[in-house]
């Protein structure tokens, strides 16, 4: 039986990192990605020297600020992160063609057998870290072991810049020191389970009976008790495609703004659609998300009788949504989204191809290819100038 070598990789400070690729004169310095500090919203990236300071993703910016008044806030440019994130995907590529990227910054690899290729696994590593380094500016953590669960935890472990490999036969012994909270599936409130019985390693957690832990945590109780003793026989499976596509924006104050929330519609409607046609799809259910002041929040959908891709379809299906949703509630808007499923291939026919149609589409494209090259600002329209200090 040939053993499996599963490589997990994880690209150290992402969103920081492109940023002070970008910009070296932030390299060194305290740096948080996810807004301005004097509006709502959370950290989405710092830098380690931040996270010096205690500064963490999901922290509000404000409480960021607080902490570390010299740090230096950034919106972010989440279409440079997808290029890093695209030409980080191609370099794996190369290496091994087994790959389930795990988000944009992050994948698992199976790598059985390619040691062959590359003197030894561990070698293929380096080497990755190595062109990773040298082609995008940007280090990655890695942990390689036997099943995905203990190279995660591995390349969690090696942070910054490590590679930890995990031989056969170590992992209980690997885990089992760790504190509970780093197996994957532990959050805080598992984490208080887990305390009142006891429980504050994860080598502590492998020896609780899988039946405790099933009465107290269900199913998840049992798989983590797999995890803790180092057994996950979770295949590295390639993505499959996009079931759906949407955008969504919290507003830095509540609004009954009508205007602002149909500019917000707006831009997100083009997003979604540039989205459809680059991926060459159409869509035949629209969806709008409201969440209000005291965090309540409805989905509305609606079917349409032919799938489109154009801006304008989906957004006036929003707008249709959002009139009613309005009209029923007497609390302000806090979050807006829109959102496309039932994707298919695009299509030409059907009573919607005719020469007004024809030249929207050609339009769309135009405005796509402009905004490819030279970013989504290139272009904007009335309705969107009032949403310049927001991002979409």
């Amino acid at each position: 039986m040939v053993r499996r070598t599963i490589i997990h990789i994880d690209l150290d400070s992402f969103f920081v990192s492109v940023e002070q690729v970008l910009n070296p004169a932030l390299k060194g310095k305290p740096v948080v990605v996810g807004g301005k500090p004097n509006r709502r919203g959370v950290v989405a990236t710092a830098s380690y020297e931040a996270r010096a300071f205690g500064l963490h993703s999901g922290m509000p910016l404000v409480t960021a600020a607080r902490l570390c008044p010299d740090a230096i806030f950034i919106e972010g440019n989440f279409a440079r992160y997808r290029e890093f994130s695209q030409k980080f995907m191609t370099i794996l590529g190369g290496f091994c063609p087994f790959i389930e990227p795990m988000g944009i910054d992050e994948a698992f690899l199976n790598v059985t057998g390619f040691e062959s290729l590359h003197g030894s696994i561990r070698q293929m590593a380096d080497e990755m870290k190595r062109r990773i380094r040298n082609e995008l500016g940007l280090c990655a953590s890695i942990g390689i072991a036997s099943c995905k669960v203990v190279a995660k935890v591995a390349s969690d472990f090696s942070k910054p810049d490590g590679l930890i490999e995990v031989l056969p036969g170590e992992e209980a012994k690997f885990l089992s020191p760790l504190p509970a909270e780093k197996l994957p599936g532990v959050g805080k409130q598992t984490a208080k389970v887990l305390n009142g019985l006891g429980v504050r390693t994860i080598g502590q957690l492998s020896q609780v009976s899988p039946r405790a832990l099933r009465s107290r945590l269900g199913s998840a109780g049992e798989t983590l008790h797999r995890f803790a003793n180092g057994i996950d026989d979770r295949e590295v499976l390639p993505p499959g495609e996009a079931k759906s596509i949407s955008r969504e924006t919290t507003f830095g104050e509540d609004t009954w703004d009508r205007s602002l929330l149909e500019a917000t519609l707006w831009v997100q409607s083009e997003k979604v659609g540039a989205e459809l046609r680059q991926q060459g799809k159409q869509a035949k259910c629209v969806t709008l998300k409201l969440r209000y002041a005291d965090f309540s929040t409805i989905t509305r959908s609606h079917t349409l009788r032919e799938s489109v891709d154009a801006d304008r379809a989906i957004f006036e299906t929003g707008i249709g949504l959002l009139e009613p949703a309005l009209a029923k509630e007497t609390q302000s808007v806090r979050l807006v989204g829109i959102g496309v499923s039932n994707l298919v291939e695009t299509s030409h026919q059907g009573t919607l191809f005719n020469s007004s149609n024809r030249k929207l589409e050609e339009l769309n494209k135009a405005i796509d290819r402009i905004r490819n090259r030279y970013g989504f600002g290139a272009i904007e329209t009335g309705r969107a100038i009032r949403l310049k200090d927001i991002s979409i």
